[in-house]
């Protein structure tokens, strides 16, 4: 597969130099195929490991390079796919060197051990591997390694601590460590000719474009994981589809190498989430977080969902972005759909009104004259209620006029015993009453559907209705005089001898038990009709 891939890449790129959109789009394809086919790569890692394992107990435990050989090769497996599964053959290899005295095998696996430690997170036992390695007598064949280790570890932790104070200092003995690794490194042309990338663009000759780099390290023919890492790194140098082709060819082949210690696919992820790319960006950050949580990289699972979040957030806003544009597009559509069925319907019609619009404007014309005379029947019954209301507003001045006039009289012949015999047969309870039944009788011909209506505003076993012989309670005649227009509970109080915190009693109880909120009740009692339509005239 990785030939045909490097074939396919090679017949792309040099069809026409190099094509960035188009090759940087096809690597994600391939990409999105691979993940698919994950456990596939997975499952033949689990049979390797399966298979060495089982090598592993044939082995006389007399024999050391045997021993070695089969516990550095699982613990290469594991390395980069489980921490916790390679820290298990890690320590076998450090106590199987032990055991034999070999010191330069157990300090060049300690500085693995170091470097495992560092991606996983645990810094704190990578600075104490660190520190047992400063103190031992290190070979001048590794030391090259143990700088390098040294460098990575304090710049990690400068970037996992990122703060002004503390990081510099950690940048500063990171640069300290490459300054001493380059002193004893010998030269190198593979990892000079990388270096170019990094140069400034000014500096940079035209030969060294993407497509040369790409080039150069397909041609060395490097092992997947390998691969995978110079691909991370050249990424750096390039910004926009160059960078997202690079991350794209290694998280492809960290994929094929199972390979779940990987920063390229979170790298990658990142850098498509900066372009708008969110559904591809948030796919791979989850892919990323996965594989961090089942390698055990703990800083990495926090550095990534401390991200997913906010693309997840944008995800959503552009799905939901999306939604409303269907949804706009869809009720346009409708609208469109709708004015023109509406504009058909109507002009159809139109023949049809015309020829019915005589009969009805007859039939409106008959529904005023009703309304007229119904309105004209209201009329009358309001004058004879106006004149019955002053004939009895007379009646009681005259009596008053007569009360007056017949006191004074008996005042002045001295006969005060008449006057208080008259003033006794002058009963204001039974004058009172007969005013009530006056005012009840006015207000129920006014109102003839008062009680029922008052009634349907509250429960069945709460409603009011007058006792035989009654017309209004006390109860109906506050909310009577309430419909009249009189609000005041002063002036209801006084109407009606009671009061003000009995009427408010009344009222407030009545209230409670409405059907209706407290606040729409009175407005309810204000709609009651005049006169009801369904009441016969």
């Amino acid at each position: 597969m990785k030939k045909l891939l490097s074939v396919t890449f090679f017949l792309i790129t040099s069809l026409n130099g190099y094509a960035q959109k188009e090759s940087a789009d096809s690597l994600m394809k391939v990409l999105k195929t691979e993940l698919n086919r994950e456990h596939v790569y997975e499952v033949d890692k689990q049979k390797r490991i399966n298979q060495l394992q089982a090598a592993l107990l044939c082995v006389d435990s007399t024999d050391f390079d045997a021993q070695l050989n089969l516990y550095t090769r699982i613990y290469e497996e594991y390395h980069s796919y489980k921490f916790d599964s390679a820290m298990v053959y890690s320590q076998k290899i450090l106590t199987l060197s032990k055991k034999f005295g070999k010191a330069d095998e157990l300090i060049q696996h300690k500085i693995s051990q170091g470097n495992m430690l560092l991606k996983a997170g645990f810094y704190k036992e990578a600075f104490d591997n660190i520190r047992e390695l400063a103190a031992d007598s290190i070979p001048e064949t590794l030391k090259s390694d143990f700088l390098n280790f040294g460098a990575r570890l304090n710049a990690g932790i400068a970037e996992y601590d990122n703060d002004a104070y503390f990081s510099w200092n950690y940048k500063q003995q990171s640069a300290e460590y490459v300054k001493k690794a380059k002193r004893i490194t010998p030269y190198n042309e593979f990892e000079h000719t990388i270096n170019l990338a990094f140069q400034p663009d000014s500096v940079k000759q035209k030969k060294l474009t993407p497509d040369f780099f790409y080039h150069y390290i397909m041609r060395q023919q490097l092992p997947e994981h390998s691969l995978a890492m110079v691909a991370t790194r050249i990424s750096y140098a390039f910004t926009g589809q160059d960078r997202i082709f690079f991350l794209a060819l290694a998280a492809i082949n960290d994929i094929r190498s199972s390979t779940k210690e990987t920063l390229a696919i979170f790298l990658l992820g990142q850098e498509l989430f900066n372009l708008n790319k969110t559904n591809d960006a948030f796919l791979l950050l989850q892919e990323a977080v996965r594989n961090a949580k089942f390698y055990g990289a703990r800083n990495r699972a926090v550095q990534i969902e401390s991200l997913l979040p906010m693309v997840a957030a944008k995800l959503i806003d552009e799905q939901q972005h999306e939604r409303d544009k269907l949804l706009i597009g869809i009720l346009v559509f409708l609208i469109v759909a709708v004015v023109l069925l509406f504009l058909l319907v109507i002009y159809r019609r139109q023949f049809l009104q015309i020829k019915a619009n005589d009969g009805v404007i007859k039939e409106k014309n008959s529904e005023l004259e009703s309304v007229n005379e119904k309105l004209w029947e209201a009329s009358k019954i309001k004058e004879e209620l106006i004149g019955l209301f002053f004939k009895t507003c007379s009646s009681y001045i005259e009596m008053l006029d007569k009360v007056k006039l017949q006191t004074q009289h008996n005042i002045k012949l001295g006969k005060y015993n008449d006057v208080n015999q008259f003033l006794n047969d002058v009963h204001i309870e039974e004058e009172k009453g007969q005013l009530y039944n006056m005012l009840d009788t006015v207000f129920l011909t006014m109102f003839p559907n008062f009680i029922t209506s008052f009634n349907a505003l509250l429960k069945k076993e709460d409603q009011i209705w007058p006792k035989t012989g009654e017309t209004l309670n006390a109860t109906l005649r506050i909310f009577a005089l309430m419909r009249l227009g009189i609000n005041e509970q002063e002036v209801i109080a006084k109407i009606l001898d009671y009061s003000v915190s009995t009427v408010y009693t009344y009222k407030m109880r009545v209230k409670s038990r409405a059907l209706v909120p407290a606040n729409d009740f009175e407005r309810k009692i204000m709609d009651i009709k005049f006169i009801d339509d369904d009441y016969p005239n």
